[in-house]
């Protein structure tokens, strides 16, 4: 059935008209074609497999990131659609892993999906990450500090810190971004301290250093007076 949905996609040259389409709404701009991209293979995806799901996604969804004018690493195009497509499972309408999860639990189906992407809309982040950040799947990784006439092993070394980081602080990120959303961190969070420890989560989402350095003194003031706050 994969193999049907992508012979009639390509043979009805419907895939290089979803890339033109995305390619002019985005204007170039990978953001928004990661957004539009992200609506495809959430629809695609809906109801499918994860073998099959894949052979879809790459087919048609794969190729948009892939285009010049987008510019995302063919690995980390490949991840974010994947990744895309399994969400789906949670994703409201269809939702098949969250019906099944409200037969077992004898909940309302609806409400299930909605609270299982609730729960889960931190993990919408990570593609992303994948997309911007090619270090994290170990493609195009350059070492943190350059030194002169380094030898391969420091290089080496200094490559490994560099991954290192970058998955920490991803997962620090998400972290706060997740404490945020549910408004829970040792007790509940007022308003004040959720945009706060989700401005922290964002910047450390963000590649760069300085952003790293304000997003783990973001999140840490508020893991620390949560921490403190634990026994009132």
């Amino acid at each position: 059935m994969a193999g049907l949905v992508a012979g009639c996609i390509t043979s009805t040259g419907l895939a290089s008209e979803l890339i033109s389409m995305v390619v002019n709404i985005s204007g170039g701009h990978a953001f928004i074609a990661l957004i539009l991209t992200m609506i495809c293979c959430i629809i695609l995806g809906m109801g499918v497999p994860t073998t099959a799901n894949y052979c879809i996604m790459a087919a048609t969804c794969a190729p948009i990131l892939m285009s010049p004018a987008i510019g995302i690493e063919k690995i980390c195009a490949h991840f974010f659609v994947f990744y895309f497509g399994i969400v789906a499972d949670i994703t409201p309408p269809v939702a098949l892993a969250a019906y099944a999860g409200s037969a077992i639990a004898k909940a309302p189906p609806m409400k299930t999906a909605f609270n299982a992407t609730r729960l889960a809309i931190a993990a919408f982040i990570v593609p992303y990450i994948f997309a911007f950040t090619p270090a994290m799947l170990f493609e195009n990784v350059s070492p943190l500090i350059n030194i002169v006439n380094a030898g391969p092993v420091l290089t080496n070394f200094l490559i490994v810190l560099e991954i290192i980081l970058i998955c920490a602080t991803a997962l620090l990120g998400i972290f706060g971004v997740a404490a945020a959303l549910n408004g829970y961190l040792y007790g509940n969070m007022n308003i004040l301290m959720r945009i706060i420890i989700c401005a922290g989560g964002l910047s450390m989402l963000i590649p760069g250093i300085i952003t790293d350095l304000i997003g783990l003194i973001l999140v840490g003031f508020v893991f620390i007076v949560q921490y403190m706050k634990r026994n009132k």
